[in-house]
């Protein structure tokens, strides 16, 4: 598995100001980080740069000994990103969401119906494979997303906020796949407002006027 590095970036849009400065953290195979801050504090523009969405105007992003530059490098190196706003195409069902995602990424249509089915058991969403996203509330389509980044078995799991349309007891089903994720091996990032989600994970980092430090590190 896949250790992801966050070498003193600095990370904005454009010739603008950047957003973050200076950041620096590693996750290692095995733990969960939680990302928190106000909105506006830049979780979701870390986690962009984590993904190779976003290139850092200064200091790097590196996947083990890779550094980040770009999606595509990104994808073939195991890094899934589960998105805040969830990603999904509106006119498939949330089955086909899920399958279309496993076959782009080198699954055979075999792999994708299996892993398809399985995520969705893991979401309790068994029953609603055959319905269009559309048809979904939004917490289901949340679930649905999440079911997607599950079935691609990332070596890095990056989650934006995906507890946010969720109930307790859907919120608690989450955190505890996410912690199957790291227990599988794999290096999870979630960027969360929630405390109590927060609490859940292994250390949090505290995004603030656009740096970041520790409220609990142990390492």
């Amino acid at each position: 598995m896949r250790t992801l590095t966050v070498e003193a970036a600095s990370i904005g849009y454009g010739a603008g100001e950047p957003v973050l400065r200076d950041v620096s953290v590693t996750v290692r195979p095995g733990e969960i980080l939680a990302v928190t801050g106000p909105s506006g504090a830049g979780k979701t523009t870390l986690l962009a740069a984590m993904a190779g969405l976003l290139t850092p105007v200064a200091g790097k992003v590196l996947v083990d000994d890779a550094a980040l530059d770009g999606r595509d490098l990104a994808v073939s190196l195991g890094v899934v990103l589960i998105p805040q706003d969830n990603g999904l195409a509106a006119i498939l069902t949330a089955a086909e969401n899920i399958a279309v995602a496993v076959i782009a990424t080198g699954g055979t249509p075999a792999e994708a119906r299996r892993r398809t089915a399985e995520a969705l058991e893991r979401v309790g969403l068994a029953a609603h494979g055959d319905q269009l996203i559309e048809e979904l509330s939004g917490g289901q389509q949340q679930r649905t997303a999440i079911a997607r980044g599950l079935a691609l078995a990332g070596d890095v799991v990056l989650a934006d906020e995906v507890t946010s349309e969720l109930d307790a007891s859907n919120r608690q089903k989450v955190m505890d796949m996410l912690r199957s994720e790291a227990h599988r091996g794999a290096a999870v990032v979630l960027a969360t407002h929630d405390p109590e989600a927060a609490a859940l994970c292994d250390r949090e980092l505290h995004l603030l006027d656009g740096e970041a430090g520790w409220v609990r590190n142990t390492t």
